[in-house]
């Protein structure tokens, strides 16, 4: 029987990913078989297993912390937001159906067969099995049927370390009033407090530390400090999507979309010298950046609307016609750079719907009603202006999407300049300018993307691009030429890198729990 230990939180972005990731190093280098387990992830980024299989970023990049592969078992229920009210179900990696919110809370119990089988696998095969919850288990609405947090803990029979953010201030607040909205049974689980995020002298939380403990009769078995640790995120939550402001060096835009997805594509773009990553959501963040990178999106024909509604997509659209500044859009950002998309079974709208592109690439996307996902390796076709000095390299990725996209027909779409919205100045841009030819020749034989032939635009299902080291130094060092600065790319691999950081956790947390008290934890813990 495995050893287990759950790390849940007193709210959302309090730290759990990060300590039980940390926990899943820990134990690995202490010569335990480990594996992560969240019975159900709320979230964007997302992963897809050797097999095909869709989890959440979260414990993939934890799996990656133990030393293991991915796998489904690992993340059984993954919810995608489509919208302020309904999510994308998928269940053992594959979907299972969009549904509201209530209507997913009222059939939470027919997914419960599903997440016990997952754990008992994932049980049967590790020396330790790290769990985590999600959001607060304190949200006394959804105790009923709650399979993620002290439901979780019950079917794993696990003991638990709570966690709570002292950066957002009211740590022992939140951790007090956590425990007492519990039920006893469930307060029975708690066998230690952990206070997160903590910048300056420990000495100062000691008072806090013993009160606590003497009101909870719970242990706080470690502080750990506030420390800049590169891990894959989760969700919209990121410190990442606050970055708005140009640094020195070359400026790369990413557009913040509502429904952005997978944004962990363009991590790997922070590890050059020179390089300032930022994120726009508004128009007057935009500016003149060097590069403009259209992310991946949960909805997007909803995210296209907004971002011509916003202003940003007539912005986008004069920098690269008028000024010259190149774009590259993955998945749904590729999607949107075409003339069209069409939705025929309803899958992102109604079906049969219709809708404009941003006309940048002369393409059309046709949404399917089954999901492609998969991963890949191939090699980039013919390209050219910034993107020409990639051709013939290798890269390797994965892709998850619900369509295919196709160089428009002759006659259908718009022309560039009936493409811009109500009060852009496009100036002499057609049609055949925009005409492309495929980005990727694909290992299996299929075409993915297209990058148009005057080397502005570029179009991929391919995440994970930006891993590629030579692929992505090429392309920046080119754009460095061009703007006649100078760039240092790191040469350390994205997985040696994630190694590194992997192993700065684990020495963080290691030094600042009192891990013979969780070991002792996981050792004697009895329901």
């Amino acid at each position: 029987m495995a050893k287990k230990i759950m790390i849940q939180g007193t709210m959302s972005n309090s730290g759990k990913s990060f300590v039980a990731a940390a926990l899943c190093r820990i134990l690995r280098q202490d010569g335990y078989s480990v594996a992560p387990f969240k019975s159900q992830n709320m979230a964007l980024n997302s992963y897809i297993t050797k097999d095909g299989l869709e989890i959440g970023r979260a414990q993939a990049m934890q799996a990656e912390a133990a030393g293991i592969a991915p796998t489904v078992d690992m993340n059984p229920i993954l919810l995608k937001p489509t919208s302020q009210m309904g999510s994308q179900v998928i269940v053992n990696g594959e979907v299972f159906g969009n549904l509201k919110a209530m209507d997913y809370y009222r059939r939470k119990t027919e997914f419960i067969p599903a997440v016990q089988e997952a754990f008992e696998r994932l049980e049967s095969q590790f020396d330790a099995i790290v769990l985590e919850g999600a959001g607060s288990p304190a949200e006394i609405n959804l105790r009923d049927n709650d399979i993620v947090n002290m439901g979780m803990a019950k079917i794993a029979n696990a003991p638990v370390l709570l966690v709570g953010d002292i950066d957002r201030g009211g740590v022992f607040a939140s951790l007090y009033g956590t425990v007492s909205l519990l039920e006893p049974e469930e307060r029975a689980r708690i066998k230690g407090l952990v206070i997160n995020k903590f910048r300056g002298d420990v000495k100062i939380l000691e008072p806090g530390l013993r009160m606590i403990e003497e009101r909870l009769h719970i242990p706080v078995v470690g502080v750990i400090p506030m420390e800049q640790i590169d891990l894959d995120d989760e969700d919209s939550l990121s410190d990442r999507l606050v970055r708005t402001k140009a640094q020195d060096g070359l400026d790369v835009a990413v557009i913040h979309l509502p429904h952005i997805s997978n944004f962990t594509d363009f991590n790997a773009l922070e590890h050059y010298d020179g390089v300032s990553l930022r994120y726009v959501d508004r128009p007057a963040h935009l500016g003149q950046p060097d590069l403009i990178l259209l992310p991946g999106t949960k909805n997007t024909m909803a995210d296209l609307k907004w971002l011509r509604e916003s202003g940003l997509e007539a912005m986008i659209w004069r920098l690269v016609e008028e000024q010259k500044v190149p774009v590259i859009g993955i998945c749904g950002g590729y999607q949107m750079l075409g003339e069209q998309l069409s939705d025929p079974h309803g899958v992102e709208g109604e079906p049969g719907s219709t809708m404009r592109g941003m006309g940048l690439l002369a393409a059309e996307t046709i949404f399917a009603a089954e999901k492609t996902r998969t991963r890949t390796e191939g090699m980039v076709m013919a390209a050219a202006g910034v993107y020409g000095q990639v051709t013939g390299q290798s890269v390797k990725g994965y892709e998850i999407h619900m369509g295919e996209t196709f160089p428009a027909e002759a006659g259908s779409g718009l022309n560039g300049s009936q493409q811009a919205g109500a009060g852009q100045q496009p100036g002499n841009a057609s049609r055949a300018d925009h005409s492309v030819t495929p980005a990727i020749c694909l290992a299996d034989g299929r075409m993915d993307g297209f990058v148009r032939a005057d080397g502005l635009v570029f179009g991929s299902y391919l995440h994970g691009l930006f891993d590629n080291l030579e692929f992505t130094g090429a392309i920046l060092t080119r754009l460095a030429e061009k703007k006649g600065i100078s760039l240092t790319a790191k040469a350390q691999s994205m997985e040696e890198y994630k190694e590194s950081q992997y192993d700065k956790l684990a020495d963080l947390v290691r030094q600042s729990l009192d891990m013979e008290a969780v070991y002792k934890i996981m050792e004697e813990y009895e329901s």
